[in-house]
C-alpha cells in the first residue's frame, strides 16, 4: 500500500490539511513548515494522486510551453533547447507537468489554439514570441489564461513577460569592440520583424552614435539566427571590409567565422567577432568566441516561477523581470592582440 497524506503528516509533525496545502501549492503555510514537509516528501518518494490533486485544487498542474517555430527550426537553434531545459527543470521542481506545442504555420495554430486556450487543460502558458504582428500572441492575451511571454512583446501593456535588456547588452558588445580600437564595425542581425533584432540593432547604433562613429546601413547584414544564415550574411558583408563584427547570436557568429576563413581571412587578425548568448556548445568553445552571456536556462526557470505566481495570486498587476547579461572575453575579439 502506498504512502498517504496521513503518513507524510505524521513524519513531518504537522496536520494532514497542512500537507494537503503544501502538495497543492496553496498559500498560508509557513516557509519553514513548507520546507519540512517537502523534505519528507522527497525523502519518502511520495507521489500524490493526480486525479485527487486536480479535484481538490481545481487545477490541472500542467503548464503549456508554446513556441511559434517549425520543428526543424526549433532543433537547429540551441537557444530553444536550453530555454526548454530551464522550463522543464522548474516544472519538475514545482511538481508541474510540461505540455509542449510547436506552431510552425497558420494550420498548426488553428489546430492547437483551442486546446491550449481551453480552461482546465492548462493552468497557464509560457509563450516564446517576439514577431511583429504575431496573431497567436493577441489570441492568447484575449483568452485570459495566465500567460508569461518569454521575450519582451511588441505590445507589453498589461502583459507579464521576462527578458534581458537587449539594448544595453548590444551597447556593451559594441563598446567593447570600440574600446579595442576598431573603426569599421559591422553587424549580422536577425530578421527585422523580430523585436530581439530591433533591440540589439538599436543598441548597436546607440553605441556607434555615442562614439561619434558613422552609421552605415551597408555594414548591417540580415541573417536568420541560424549558422547558415550567419554564413551568407557574412558573405554579403565581406565586400564592405568590416574590421570587426557584432553577430546577434553565437550560432550566426559561428557561421560568419566560417565564411571569413573560407575567404582566406584570419580571425581576429583580419576580422574580429563578438556574439550573443554564450550557449554551452562545442563549436562556441572551439572558436573561443567572445560573446554576451545571457542566462538562458535560468531565464526559463524564472518564467515558470512567474507563471506559477500568476496562477496562484492572480494575473494583475502584470509582472516584469529583466535579467542581467555579462561580457565574456575570449580570443575572437582580438583583445589579447591589443595588449
Amino acid at each position: 500500500m502506498g504512502l498517504t497524506l496521513e503518513d507524510i503528516a505524521r513524519q513531518a509533525g504537522v496536520s494532514r490539511s497542512t500537507v494537503s496545502r503544501v502538495v497543492n501549492g496553496q498559500p498560508n503555510v509557513k516557509e519553514n513548515v513548507r520546507k519540512r514537509v517537502q523534505k519528507v516528501i522527497q525523502a519518502t518518494g511520495y507521489h500524490p494522486n493526480a486525479a485527487a490533486r486536480m479535484l481538490v485544487s481545481q487545477r490541472s498542474w500542467t503548464i503549456g510551453l508554446v513556441i511559434p517555430r517549425t520543428v526543424n527550426y526549433f532543433f537547429r537553434d540551441p537557444f530553444f533547447n536550453y530555454l526548454t531545459e530551464g522550463i522543464a527543470q522548474a516544472c519538475n521542481q514545482n511538481n508541474y507537468t510540461l505540455a509542449f506545442f510547436l506552431i510552425g504555420n497558420k494550420e498548426d495554430e488553428e489546430k492547437t489554439f483551442p486546446r491550449v486556450s481551453r480552461r482546465g487543460l492548462l493552468d497557464g502558458i509560457i509563450l516564446q514570441s517576439g514577431q511583429l504582428g504575431d496573431p497567436l500572441f493577441d489570441r492568447l492575451v484575449a483568452s485570459n489564461i495566465p500567460l508569461v511571454i518569454a521575450g519582451r512583446p511588441f505590445h507589453a501593456e498589461g502583459v507579464s513577460y521576462i527578458d534581458v535588456d537587449n539594448v544595453s547588452a548590444a551597447v556593451m558588445a559594441v563598446n567593447h569592440l570600440i574600446g579595442l580600437g576598431y573603426q569599421r564595425i559591422g553587424a549580422i542581425s536577425g530578421p527585422f520583424n523580430n523585436i530581439v533584432t530591433q533591440d540589439r540593432r538599436d543598441g548597436y547604433i546607440k553605441a556607434l552614435v555615442n562614439a561619434n562613429m558613422p552609421i552605415e546601413e551597408a555594414l548591417i547584414s540580415e541573417g536568420d539566427y541560424t549558422e547558415q544564415g550567419g554564413y551568407h550574411a557574412m558573405q554579403r558583408l565581406l565586400p564592405q571590409k568590416p574590421r570587426a563584427v557584432f553577430a546577434f547570436s553565437d550560432v550566426m557568429a559561428v557561421g560568419a567565422i566560417r565564411a571569413v576563413r573560407d575567404a582566406g581571412l584570419r580571425v581576429p587578425e583580419d576580422v574580429a567577432f563578438i556574439g550573443f548568448d554564450d550557449l554551452p556548445m562545442d563549436s562556441i568553445q572551439s572558436y573561443q568566441l567572445t560573446t554576451i552571456r545571457q542566462p538562458v536556462i535560468q531565464f526559463g526557470m524564472k518564467a515558470v516561477e512567474m507563471l506559477i505566481d500568476l496562477v496562484q495570486n492572480g494575473e494583475k498587476p502584470a509582472r516584469r523581470l529583466i535579467m542581467g547579461t555579462e561580457l565574456i572575453i575570449r580570443s575572437t575579439c582580438g583583445a589579447s592582440l591589443k595588449k
